[in-house]
């Protein structure tokens, strides 16, 4: 046996941490898959809540954290996502074909935009996207004739009791948020990943030594784009009715962009924990701080975000060898 396949046996190998977040990932779905079995119809919405904006925060994790561009407008692909979906169940599409026709409108502008917008950096590119998300709102509220304008737009029921439609809203969250980790597997592992992050680490370094640094960022764009787009199609079919200010709101991408960062950017699992947490702090507040809720919220960011500046993943990746060190000796004796 070489010592290749050594060291991939012993969890050290090329491929040792691809098929670590693989097995991860698998333990996940399968506890996804169980605990519907277990929630009432209040936790079973909530736990859908959090795997969509994890869903939104990994999109956002694909530009901001492997490939350092701040995309803080991502929601505009949420919102695209939405209407083109909500347009095609109302034409009589079914699920599946609805969501492409909200995603591929969504790929399209990051490939059709990249180009122009990705030239820009650090924070006029963020106040680009922040634009390009006001002029495709403000397009969805005048086009009244065909989005229904401020008015919103109304889906059609679906089939069954409002039980049944949370089964299903948290069946479509879960398997994208399936998606959203292979994507994220994808950006750390693959080639293409490792362009991404010499982007983000030295842009002009990475085009000189072969990179086609806007060719991989627009890439990394359009992905970003068509995930946050499915999941703005699933939101729309789960609520029944959508309006500009709803699926256009930037409180989307500011509590995604938190959500990365708390829980690690640059990481797989990073989106997941951030939403985890954010969702449950906001559950607590509301719950017990009516009036003070969203005080105690941004304090607790604010707080987490400087304590942790690596993210939850990040704190723990860095204190995980001295803690698997001490499981070790205790276990000798």
């Amino acid at each position: 046996m070489d010592a290749s396949a050594l060291r991939t046996i012993r969890g050290n190998g090329p491929w040792a941490p691809t098929l670590r977040s693989a097995a991860i990932g698998c333990l996940l779905m399968v506890i996804l898959a169980v605990l519907p079995y277990f929630l009432s119809l209040y936790w079973l919405r909530l736990l859908t809540s959090v795997l969509m904006l994890a869903v939104i925060a990994q999109g956002m994790n694909a530009m901001a954290g492997f490939v350092g561009y701040p995309a803080f407008g991502n929601v505009v692909f949420f919102g695209i996502g939405a209407y083109g979906t909500a347009l095609a169940l109302a034409a009589g599409f079914g699920i599946g074909p609805a969501l492409l026709v909200g995603a591929i409108p969504a790929g399209g502008l990051a490939l059709a935009v990249g180009p122009l917008l990705l030239r820009l950096r650090g924070h006029y590119f963020a106040i680009a996207t922040l634009g390009l998300n006001e002029v495709v709102s403000a397009l969805a509220a005048n086009l009244s004739g065909l989005t229904g304008g401020a008015a919103g737009l109304s889906l059609p029921l679906g089939a069954g009791t409002a039980g049944d439609a949370a089964q299903r809203a948290y069946i479509g969250f879960a398997v994208l948020f399936a998606a959203s980790l292979l994507l994220g597997i994808f950006l750390r592992d693959s080639r293409f990943g490792y362009g991404c992050r010499a982007i983000r680490s030295n842009e002009e370094a990475a085009e000189a030594t072969g990179v086609p640094t806007l060719r991989v960022k627009s890439i990394a764009w359009m992905l970003s784009a068509l995930l946050t787009a499915v999941a703005g199609g699933l939101y729309a079919r789960w609520v029944g009715f959508i309006e500009p200010s709803q699926v256009f709101d930037m409180a989307i991408s500011v509590k995604a962009f938190v959500m990365f960062l708390l829980g690690g950017a640059g990481t797989v699992f990073g989106p997941l924990i951030g939403a985890l947490l954010i969702e449950s702090a906001t559950t607590l507040a509301w719950s017990h701080l009516l009036k003070l809720h969203l005080l105690v919220l941004g304090v607790t960011i604010m707080l987490v975000v400087l304590l942790l500046p690596d993210g939850a993943q990040g704190l723990v990746a860095r204190h995980w060898p001295a803690i698997r060190a001490r499981l070790r000796r205790r276990s000798r004796c």
